[in-house]
């Protein structure tokens, strides 16, 4: 794929496993507005949502009234326990590493907040290899909406057409295809691989140590 110079990646689940920190966080926030607490393989298959979406999956339309409330007391806890309890993929940092040797720009489009995902990389001595990071707090719209691409893109002094996205979820697939641009889909998520498949990936992984071979 020669006319790909930059990658921009999915935070959760693609770079990280931050689900313990995501099921202790919802169910903190569920418990504060009077709803009972959900199991982990539930809270999993809702990472990558936004956090009203999240609320709604797990607890019907009818919830949604609640999300404000909901989004208050996850944000809290997770100030308290998301870094801490995040853990960068071991194969992550190969894959870094390779993209800064072949001259690749690397970003990061997500729904997890920006000053969330800079503190686990700064911890992990990891920030220095992206040059660009949108998150949650960045974009008027969550994916699938395009708008995290467009602007890591704009922020990375791209032109879009020449980026790659990728993630593990279904609404990553989304917003690559509505953003126009290649989708690399890894099963390091909890996504089928058919799920994956409708979105027309150019190449599916299984994790990060792979991601040379697709490039």
């Amino acid at each position: 794929m020669e006319q790909v110079r930059a990658v921009i990646f999915d935070f959760d689940f693609t770079l990280a496993d931050s689900s313990r920190g995501v099921f202790e966080c919802i169910n903190s926030g569920l418990k504060s507005i009077g709803l009972k607490p959900v199991t982990y393989e539930e809270v999993c298959k809702t990472i990558g949502l936004s956090l009203p979406e999240t609320l709604v999956t797990l607890k019907g339309e009818e919830a949604r009234i609640l999300s404000n409330r909901f989004h208050i007391h996850f944000l809290r806890k997770a100030d308290e326990v998301m870094v801490d309890l995040t853990k960068v993929y071991p194969d992550t940092v190969g894959a870094l590493q390779y993209l800064k040797e072949e001259d690749y720009l690397v970003g990061v489009a997500s729904t997890k907040y920006r000053y969330r995902i800079e503190s686990i990389l700064k911890r992990d001595s990891l920030l220095g290899f992206f040059k660009a990071i949108i998150g949650g707090e960045d974009v008027s719209e969550h994916k699938p909406n395009p708008e995290c691409l467009q602007k890591a893109a704009a922020k990375l002094g791209i032109d879009l057409s020449c980026c790659v996205y990728v993630g593990d979820n279904r609404v990553d697939g989304e917003a690559a295809m509505r953003a126009g641009i290649p989708f690399i889909a890894t099963l390091t998520g909890f996504t089928s691989l058919e799920g994956l498949k409708a979105f027309n990936p150019i190449g599916v992984i299984e994790n990060l140590s792979q991601l040379n071979q697709v490039l």
